[in-house]
């Protein structure tokens, strides 16, 4: 269960100012990907496109369906509704009667012309209680690993994650970046509800969820931040293409961070690293 879907709503930029944005080294591999074949193009029914640029979890491909996404929207095409990126793809959402051709013209010239461009990145830093009724499985993740608790801990929050893709629910973030010694398949059992703002791991992926909602993840912690919360501004924090950091957290700081979080206030911090 909630695995990478195909699209997802848009998020809005978070709590971070302009400032807090810097720009992205791309890597060998990166530069590699970008110098990839064209992307390909194919129909999601009457109104959407979906680019495909690789078929696996890869930065440079990301970095690939970003540029593009950015591309298209300094752009202003005439019919182009909205775009939503993934982990290798990027849906465009155009109004029917737009002059699909064209369309199409346009989104393979750009994603040529985009791999070039530097990306602004914006790096988060997220509070997390991690075991106990916060984090359920840690013990038993633990357990699997021949490893302590604290060592789980340790690892998890000592990784850089990247968010690729905002998905499956409002404001879920999937997330690479996830230590391979923590590597864990998906529970045989799916849970019918897990708690909003899970902090989980399943496979070679995390994720911060947003919503309550049934999930084969295993719960390692909970963050008091809210990823989606409708009537704030920005009613989404992260966004694909962004970087998170975990900072555990006693559990005697949760309830005064969840009810600052609640009230809309932010509890995580944004800077440039």
């Amino acid at each position: 269960m909630n695995g990478p879907p195909a699209m997802s709503p848009r998020t809005s930029s978070g709590f971070c100012a302009e400032s807090s944005l810097a720009i992205q080294s791309w890597s060998e591999g990166r530069e590699q990907a970008a110098r990839s074949p064209s992307p390909r193009l194919l129909a999601c029914g009457d109104a959407a496109l979906s680019v495909e640029f690789g078929n696996e979890i890869d930065e440079g491909l990301n970095d690939r369906v970003l540029a593009l996404d950015a591309a298209l929207g300094k752009a202003a095409i005439p019919g182009l509704v909205e775009t939503v990126p993934t982990y290798r793809s990027l849906l465009a959402c155009y109004d029917p009667v737009t002059d699909v051709d064209g369309l199409k013209q346009r989104i393979l010239a750009l994603s040529g012309d985009a791999a070039d461009e530097p990306r602004r990145i914006r790096r988060w830093r997220v509070p997390v209680v991690y075991g106990g009724a916060f984090g359920p499985d840690l013990d038993a993740v633990a357990e699997r690993h021949g490893m302590t608790p604290d060592e789980v801990i340790a690892l998890h929050a000592g990784a850089t994650y990247r968010v690729y893709m905002i998905g499956f629910m409002p404001g879920f973030a999937y997330l690479g970046g996830l230590d391979a010694r923590l590597e864990t398949p998906r529970r045989l059992q799916p849970r019918l509800k897990t708690p909003a703002q899970s902090v989980s791991i399943g496979g070679a992926q995390a994720a911060i969820s947003s919503v309550e909602a049934p999930s084969g993840w295993h719960l390692l912690g909970r963050t008091p931040a809210r990823s989606f919360m409708p009537g704030r501004d920005p009613g989404f924090l992260f966004a694909a293409g962004d970087e998170i950091r975990f900072e555990p957290t006693p559990p005697k700081h949760w309830d005064e961070l969840d009810a600052a979080a609640a009230r809309g206030e932010p509890v995580i911090g944004c800077e440039i690293a």
